[in-house]
């Protein structure tokens, strides 16, 4: 009996032993997953020595994960499985994300610093109210092109289809970008729902194709850089970096329409660490990290305060930061919905498809 009696005892020591070890372990799980800040991001698109600082002012550990496209980011959150504190999608990535569910909505409360960004990027059209984001960076699509490449530089949208420009012209490879030139060119809106506009810019755009040398994507700053090309079209954060390595380029928005996009931060439904989420965001915010983050990244900022402590002739050059009248012709991409996006993808694919 007694062997009996020890042995239920050893069996109830061991059970117990488990569980402590368990419960330890789940601790310092809880612990430690309490403690880290997990952020999806574009490569490169955020100043490291900022993220330094983050842990040093807060104590979270940063766990900085990167995509390469909208969609990339939108699967990866949909479908589950990974824990993403932060994501920064782009605006009609947001419009469709938050329309699925797959996005937190904002308790303004905990956020502070709002003020500080610029009234005119905020409540847009992909999240009336911001009640899903926060304004990270901002941009337009527009003309690279070489001082030594052209005799006349191009301004508007109609000068691409200049005869003096015949194979010259890196195109963007994208459906939303080349049919809104198209839209754009003839006085249309680039969230065009008319049939008979779309097939206008359609019929434009085959009369452009002799003057585009290559419809390329990542690889046009390479191209631009070693003068391959006279001429490019693509947004200006990557107009940027193209004018970094050529001082013979020059970049501009054309002033009749164009493409205002945003980055924006998000919480998505993945989520586990809101407390950290809300903290990343407030520390964003603040001027002076959104200051040195523009530096280091060299997109716009929308941070007002920031904006005002950057070189004088950054922040007031028309190329990156246009006037208040451009401003107002440019058009963010609407969520078109699956059937008018489907008809642009397919009508982009005729353009590109013609050009063979």
């Amino acid at each position: 009996m007694k062997r009996l009696y020890s042995f239920f005892l050893g069996i109830i020591a061991i059970i117990l032993l488990l569980w402590g070890i368990s419960f330890n372990i789940e601790s310092s799980t809880q612990s430690s997953d309490g403690n880290k800040l997990v952020i999806y991001n574009w490569g490169d698109y955020i100043d490291p020595e900022l993220l330094k600082e983050f842990t040093k002012e807060t104590g979270i550990q940063v766990q900085y994960e990167t995509f390469d496209s909208n969609e990339a980011m939108y699967t990866k959150i949909k479908q589950g499985g990974t824990t993403y504190d932060i994501a920064i999608p782009s605006e009609y990535m947001i419009a469709k994300m938050m329309e699925e569910g797959l996005l937190e909505k904002l308790d303004h409360t905990k956020i502070q610093g709002l003020e500080h960004i610029d009234s005119q990027f905020l409540n847009q059209s992909f999240d009336p109210g911001n009640h899903y984001s926060v304004p990270y960076f901002w941009g337009t699509l527009g003309i690279i092109y070489n001082t030594k490449m052209v005799d006349k530089a191009p301004e508007h949208w109609t000068d691409l289809w200049r005869p003096e420009y015949k194979n010259q012209i890196m195109m963007i490879d994208g459906a939303r970008e080349v049919m809104g030139i198209g839209l754009n060119s003839l006085g249309y809106s680039l969230n065009s729902k008319n049939a008979q506009e779309l097939q206008e810019a359609v019929d434009k755009l085959y009369t452009l194709t002799p003057n585009i040398k290559a419809i390329v994507a990542d690889e046009m700053k390479g191209y631009m850089i070693q003068n391959n090309a006279a001429i490019g079209v693509s947004f200006s954060g990557e107009a940027r970096q193209m004018l970094e390595g050529n001082e013979d380029l020059r970049y501009v928005v054309p002033s009749e329409a164009s493409n205002l996009w945003f980055d924006n931060i998000v919480i998505p439904k993945t989520v586990k660490n809101q407390d950290a989420a809300y903290a990343f965001i407030n520390f964003m915010l603040r001027p002076e990290n959104a200051y040195k983050n523009a530096l280091y990244v060299g997109y716009a900022t929308p941070n007002k305060e920031a904006k005002a402590m950057l070189p004088e002739e950054v922040r007031n050059d028309p190329s990156f930061y246009p006037s208040g009248d451009t401003m107002k012709h440019l058009e963010v991409y609407e969520q078109l919905g699956k059937k008018w996006l489907g008809i642009y993808n397919d009508l982009y694919l005729q353009v590109k498809m013609y050009r063979k």
